[in-house]
């Protein structure tokens, strides 16, 4: 009788457990719209990139309005302005380079079998290169024309891609700017008031952040093209100016800026001999190395306020993960973080309170009690501006701050003068 329950519990003990996970309802509900989210955002890539690059132009021309503004003239005539004067410089800059740049390829193309076999003439003479010289002089056009045409029509697609969706940052920029009260204030008003100062404070950052990052993009651009006019001019390489302004605008784009720079200038100096095009070579990519090494974290780490370090690792995550448009982000992106790192900062436990928060709490909670009551536009319009004295006053101190660190630093000259009388 008693060995019986034993065994029963024996064998119940011997038994493997099972485990029984059941979900829910609502969470295979939120697997779903999570799932549709991404899918959606992946999407629509194209269409953030667009509203992002329309950000950025909202940031740049953003001052130059303003600046007009104060001067007397009206916002809508200021942005009237500042966009006929974008739309200008892209026709000048379309009518230097386009018609330019299509001679050089039909001259280029028209001296393709003199520099083919002068080429293979020159891969002749190394024994390791001989079959590629055979090869150069068998080339049959018939059958690249016939394989390359898919990826002529699709490069030709992607560009009317490209224009189509640069026109439209272009247009959505100026509706932004044309609206600026009304968004502005839809964007205040689902914010709670007490943290409107904290927002205008980045919305300041990050114009100042956009703007220095276009003045970088703007400064190595124009260098690069007034360096490789001047090159190609002494070279003697014809239509100098169109290659020249093509090289700076390619110069911005990271990583493949470089060859879509040298490529078709050193293509260009092989009509004058083979001897130029290896200067021209020598010379543009010893300015690249020195681009990439001194410039660009000279440039960029002022304007962005970024260590080298950063700006170089910045480069190889945004090309890493997105490819150009990445690199492309990468610096704002980063500089952006950074930026809301320290004005999001929270006061941790033991932590002495500083001055500037004090000085930002007491400001808010004065912004508080004066727009009580008022419309979120004339709201967010009184933030900004007090956060626009507190920017000033802070540059103010850093500067003094600055200067009072020179002076410590510096060599007390009446000192040595009375240790050495």
């Amino acid at each position: 009788m008693q060995a019986q329950p034993s065994a029963g519990k024996a064998s119940s003990q011997d038994a493997p457990a099972t485990m029984k996970v059941e979900i829910s309802i609502a969470s295979m509900i939120w697997m779903v719209l999570v799932l549709v989210g991404v899918w959606t955002l992946v999407k629509l890539v194209p269409v953030i990139l667009v509203l992002v690059t329309a950000l950025f132009l909202v940031g740049t021309f953003s001052p130059v309005v303003e600046a007009l503004e104060q001067k007397g003239l009206k916002r809508f005539g200021a942005i009237a302005v500042v966009f006929t004067l974008l739309f200008v410089s892209i026709l000048l800059l379309s009518f230097l380079t386009v018609p330019a740049f299509m001679a050089q390829v039909k001259s280029l193309v028209a001296h393709e079998p003199a520099l083919r076999n002068h080429l293979a003439d020159m891969l002749a003479g190394v024994p390791l290169a001989s079959a590629l010289s055979d090869t150069l002089r068998n080339v049959r056009y018939d059958s690249l024309i016939s394989s390359s045409a898919a990826t002529v029509v699709a490069v030709s697609t992607r560009v009317l891609q490209f224009v189509a969706y640069a026109a439209g940052a272009i247009f959505l920029a100026l509706y932004i700017m044309i609206d600026r009260d009304r968004l502005r204030g839809a964007m205040f008003a689902v914010v709670p008031r007490a943290h409107h100062i904290r927002l205008s404070r980045i919305i300041l950052n990050l114009q100042t952040i956009v703007g220095g990052y276009i003045r970088g993009q703007l400064i190595t651009t124009f260098m690069m093209t007034v360096f490789l006019f001047f090159v190609l001019k002494f070279a003697g390489v014809p239509n100098a100016l169109a290659l020249a302004v093509f090289g700076g605008l390619a110069d911005m784009l990271p990583f493949i800026g470089a060859f879509l720079t040298m490529g078709p200038a050193v293509a260009a100096a092989f009509t004058v001999s083979p001897m130029t095009a290896f200067v021209v070579f020598v010379i543009l990519l010893s300015y690249e190395e020195f681009e990439s090494r001194i410039i660009i974290p000279l440039v960029y780490g002022r304007a962005l306020r970024l260590p080298s370090s950063v700006i170089l690792f910045a480069l190889i995550t945004g090309g890493t993960l997105m490819g150009i448009v990445g690199a492309l982000l990468a610096l704002p992106v980063a500089a952006a973080a950074l930026m809301l790192i320290d004005e999001l900062q929270v006061d941790l436990p033991g932590e002495a309170e500083m001055e500037e928060d004090r000085h930002i709490r007491r400001s808010e909670r004065e912004y508080e009690r004066r727009t009580e009551g008022v419309p979120a536009e004339e709201a967010a319009a009184l933030a900004l501006k007090i956060a626009n004295i507190q920017k000033r006053r802070e540059a103010e101190q850093e500067k003094r701050d600055q200067e009072k660190r020179e002076q410590e630093s510096a060599p007390d000259t009446r000192n040595d003068k009375e240790d050495k009388a």
